[in-house]
């Protein structure tokens, strides 16, 4: 089912799915029978969000497949990103700024 770029021709509209959810959702798009198109030449991985062509019809299906496996995904004009990986990023930034506190507060006791 993937890769079909018919899609392209007929009313679609365009998905961004994380790098990291990538196998899962195109698992799920298979086993539901439901076509897609990517374009991964053409795409810049800068964001790590890979762009999915899908069909019109399949919009409610593809709904349910990202509520059920929990996929964060984002359109065009709606830019969703993961804020569960950014809360790793807060408590090593959290620590750190806790241990230059806690040195300069001994270094100034001595």
């Amino acid at each position: 089912m993937s890769n079909s770029i018919d899609i392209k021709f007929q009313k679609h509209f365009k998905l961004y799915v994380l790098l990291k959810d990538k196998i899962i959702f195109e698992s799920e798009l298979n086993k539901s029978s439901i076509k897609y198109y990517i374009d991964i030449e053409t795409q810049a991985l800068s964001d790590n969000k890979i762009r999915y062509f899908l069909l019109d019809k399949d919009r409610e299906g593809i709904d349910n497949i990202l509520i059920s496996k929990n996929i964060i995904a984002s359109t065009e004009t709606i830019n969703v990103n993961d804020f569960r990986d950014a809360k790793s990023y807060y408590k090593v930034y959290f620590i750190i700024a806790l241990l230059v506190i806690v040195l300069t507060i001994l270094i100034s006791l001595i």
